[in-house]
């Protein structure tokens, strides 16, 4: 079992930064990996960013390309989505996924993740 913890969601003016951290629980970190999603009110859950095992790759939604960055620390059990410039469609819940074995393109789909975070809250104004 491995647990992932979102936190640094928020509220913040359009045009703002806000930087999200996810934390995994258990010593298999590297295995992983890892993903942002976000789901709006009404719509259906959304790919936003993946990075590979070692961060050697990384994968974006069009949505957030050259907005948004994905980085992990292994050594902190820990991935980051950095997110700059936001804009009132970027408000949503932001969840944090884990795909044992995957790739940067495997997370995309959202089909082989093994392990979702419970999600933060974040909102941008105009």
């Amino acid at each position: 079992q491995v647990q992932l913890v979102e936190s640094g969601g928020g509220l913040v003016q359009a045009g703002g930064s806000l930087r999200l951290s996810c934390a995994a629980s258990g010593r298999t970190f590297s295995e992983y990996a890892m993903g942002w999603f976000r789901q709006a009110p009404g719509k259906e859950r959304e790919f936003v960013a993946s990075i590979s095992r070692y961060a050697g790759s990384t994968y974006y939604a069009d949505s957030v390309k050259g907005r948004f960055t994905i980085s992990r620390d292994n050594a902190k059990n820990t991935v980051y989505l950095e997110m700059n410039s936001l804009k009132p469609e970027d408000t949503a819940v932001y969840y944090c996924a884990a795909d044992r074995w995957g790739s940067a393109v495997t997370v995309v789909s959202g089909a082989s993740v093994d392990y979702w975070g419970q999600g933060t809250q974040v909102t941008v104004s105009s």
